[in-house]
């Protein structure tokens, strides 16, 4: 079995249902199929994609993104979805670390595309407008060549060392974690899952994209996100009855003057830790359960969800989903008891491959069959699940992770800056914020503004620090090492 062929399944059954509902635009299982099996067959014959060739998905949410990635895993390729809010540098180091020649793209990225081939000319790109040329596929959507145990996609996931890693996730890793959260949902042929955020993102693409496809439901893909409530009028317009999303959406939503009719049975908060005090306000205001789950793209992603029914624990992340095991770990891999704080640990068939072409960065996070997630927290003695801290200085921004150091890299890069350091503030509308301390060079004058500019052309937007305190020297201990510690308090301050 693999994802194709589970797909394929699914649309003999339901050929001429809707998959997709995107504005007035409907796609059926049927034309997806049909869309993907064409594409396949191009990749083989013109491109000469083989089985495990790498191929870029650099796209906006769309309807194409779909038929996109099924098309590459159906002629035997893994795809690497790329975060569509990167920069051309940010996106050539993937390509470069992933091997890929082959981009498949839309032309509302033509300009960052052209950036990025003139400094890699062997980049090929296909766009997805391209769809309504390609001859019709002749043959049933299934890559023959790949079982479960071999690799379908690459999630890029932000590393602690400044560049990004790949997390390997196989057929079987992808399957397994669907029909986890097939049973822990509940989810059926008759749900809609909204789609709100970006499809590359491995949240939205178990739980909104491979889900409701491989259970014969439908995506509402949201084509405005702005003001948000277009969301609400386009979920009410197509009858959506699954909502994930991040915290800060559901604070909007929990103040929202709701038109009456909402269709939603289940909300779902994943990409970033929920405050309590989001979801008592929510629980509050609406009538429909609010239920906080957590993962990882080394996961698939899904590891853990409070249950459908309850009881919901406040700040909990709930309970291991099917087939998954949660455990807590001291730093010698000893399973701690209930109440003992650790390292949260996972296990199961979700559970990445490694890292592409890491194997050291891969060793530090399999320990004898256990996933470390690098969160910190403990158990209680019902089976619920805490996480109180996290291992690394990564910060969630609207859910995407964002490591200080790569920013850190771009600012040492600016003249006269003599030390950086970025930490994470909190922000209630994006869950945090990168603030950057700088100290610069004796006689050197650096404005903020400038700064600022300096890395947003060369980072993603979301990446761009809020603001930047200046210091006459950035506090160290005895070994040279600058105390973040204490720049939290002073931003806290």
């Amino acid at each position: 079995m693999n994802l194709p062929a589970a797909l394929n399944g699914i649309a003999l059954k339901f050929a001429s249902k809707p998959a997709i509902l995107y504005g007035e635009q409907q796609v059926t299982y049927g034309q997806i199929v049909a869309q993907a099996s064409a594409l396949a067959q191009y990749l083989q014959a013109e491109a000469s994609v083989k089985p495990g060739d790498r191929v870029g998905l650099w796209l906006k949410n769309c309807p194409e993104f779909v038929p996109a990635l099924f098309g590459i895993l159906a002629a035997g390729g893994v795809v690497v979805p790329i975060n569509s809010f990167l920069k051309a540098g940010e996106v050539g180091y993937i390509l470069n670390d992933a091997g890929i020649d082959l981009i498949i793209t839309d032309r509302s990225m033509s300009e960052q595309i052209g950036v990025l081939q003139s400094s890699r000319p062997a980049t090929k790109v296909w766009y997805v407008e391209g769809f309504s040329t390609l001859p019709a596929g002749s043959r049933p959507l299934s890559a023959t060549e790949r079982a479960e145990k071999d690799l379908a996609i690459i999630i890029y996931t932000s590393g602690t060392t400044g560049h990004p890693k790949g997390a390997m996730l196989s057929h079987g890793n992808l399957l397994s974690n669907v029909e986890s959260c097939r049973q822990v949902l509940a989810a059926v042929q008759m749900d809609r899952f909204a789609v709100v955020l970006p499809m590359f993102h491995s949240f939205m693409l178990t739980v909104c994209v491979l889900l409701p496809l491989l259970v014969g439901g439908s995506l509402v893909l949201i084509r405005s996100l702005h003001p948000p409530k277009n969301i609400i009028l386009e979920i009410i317009q197509h009858e959506a009855t699954i909502l994930p999303c991040i915290p800060q959406f559901f604070r909007a939503l929990a103040n929202a003057a709701l038109p009456p009719g909402l269709p939603l049975r289940i909300c779902i908060s994943g990409g970033a830790p929920l405050p309590v005090e989001i979801l008592r306000e929510f629980n509050q205001k609406m009538p429909i359960p609010l239920i906080e789950g957590y993962g990882l793209s080394e996961a698939s992603p899904v590891v853990s969800m409070n249950p459908l029914k309850g009881p919901w624990k406040d700040g909990s992340i709930g309970r291991p989903i099917p087939g998954v095991e949660v455990s807590v770990q001291n730093e010698a891999g000893e399973v701690l008891s209930p109440g003992k704080t650790g390292e949260i640990c996972v296990r199961g068939a979700n559970v990445m491959l490694g890292y592409w072409n890491q194997p050291e960065e891969t060793v530090k996070v399999l320990r004898n069959g256990w996933l470390l997630t690098g969160d910190i927290g403990h158990q209680d003695w019902d089976g619920y699940f805490y996480i109180t801290d996290r291992k690394k200085d990564m910060l969630l921004v609207n859910g995407i992770n964002v490591y200080p150091r790569e920013i850190e890299e771009v600012l040492y890069q600016f003249p006269g800056i003599k030390e950086a350091a970025v930490i994470g503030v909190p922000d209630s509308r994006k869950g945090e914020q990168p603030l950057a301390f700088i100290a610069t060079n004796e006689g050197s004058v650096v404005e903020e503004k400038l700064v600022l500019q300096f890395v947003r052309e060369r980072l993603a937007d979301y990446k761009v620090p809020r603001k930047v305190v200046f210091m006459p020297a950035l506090p160290r201990n005895a070994t040279g090492k600058i105390l973040k510690t204490s720049l939290r308090q002073q931003a806290s301050a």
